[in-house]
């Protein structure tokens, strides 16, 4: 069902944990599956210096999440305001429509994030 991508996103997360030094922490909640997404950001120079997440889901909830703070990286404000749900299931190459709600989750987490910022 899921392809490789985000299988070793979902194996090997990627920044996972927390941020003591955060600018930024976002919490959301798909009400409709369960998933929980905690997203910390610490911000240097108006850039994103680090990104980490914890999260609770299912296999593409992890797998977003993970890739989601790949594409922060270095990233300004402006420029996160461009990461749709869209871009972060084909940065894990496609997930399967079953799935799309957790690239969702992770954007609902940016917009949550960027009222912060």
């Amino acid at each position: 069902m899921f392809n490789d991508a985000v299988l070793d996103h979902f194996r090997n997360p990627h920044n996972a944990g927390d941020l003591p030094d955060a600018t930024a922490i976002a919490e959301v909640t798909n009400p409709v599956c369960g998933d929980m997404l905690r997203l910390s950001v610490r911000l240097e120079g108006g850039r994103i210096a680090a990104a980490r997440f914890k999260a609770q889901g299912c296999v593409a909830a992890i797998a977003s999440s993970s890739v989601l703070t790949d594409l922060l990286g270095g990233k300004t404000p402006a420029e996160i305001r461009l990461i749709t749900p869209e871009k972060i299931s084909e940065a894990l190459g496609g997930l399967p429509p079953a799935t799309f709600h957790a690239a969702q989750l992770c954007a609902d987490a940016l917009a949550a994030l960027l009222r912060k910022i």
